[in-house]
């Protein structure tokens, strides 16, 4: 079964066995208006807890995607190169930017969940 856990820099991780994917909330997706060019990842390459792992640029500005937890890219969604669009549609669906294969699961269990998440939001 799969669980979802977020950041307080709006990121979203959802882990499934050993591979997590990554994307941005609703929230953050909302706030940078559309998205017109993401910067991905490249297989491979190694991301740590907290450490900058892809840019998204929208008609606002630009923003960097953080990794929420530690490990190497596995995949990265291709598809949003073609159609960047598909972050603000789908943001925690078809919108994900990156797979992972986590290198310590104790970074992922320290993030917050959805509950804790909701609550941060109300607090901004």
């Amino acid at each position: 079964m799969s669980e979802v856990r977020y950041t307080d820099q709006h990121e979203w991780i959802r882990l499934d066995g050993d591979e997590a994917t990554v994307g941005i909330t609703k929230y953050a997706a909302e706030a940078l208006g559309d998205v017109v060019f993401v910067e991905l990842p490249a297989s491979g390459k190694a991301v740590s807890a907290g450490g900058e792992a892809a840019v998204v640029e929208s008609v606002k500005a630009a923003s960097d995607i953080y990794a929420p937890a530690g490990g190497t890219v596995t995949s990265a969604n291709s598809a949003l190169e073609a159609a960047p669009s598909k972050v603000n549609e789908d943001p925690e669906g078809e919108g994900w930017f990156f797979k992972l294969k986590l290198s310590n699961k104790d970074e992922f269990a320290k993030l917050m969940d959805a509950a804790a998440y909701a609550k941060f939001l109300e607090s901004l």
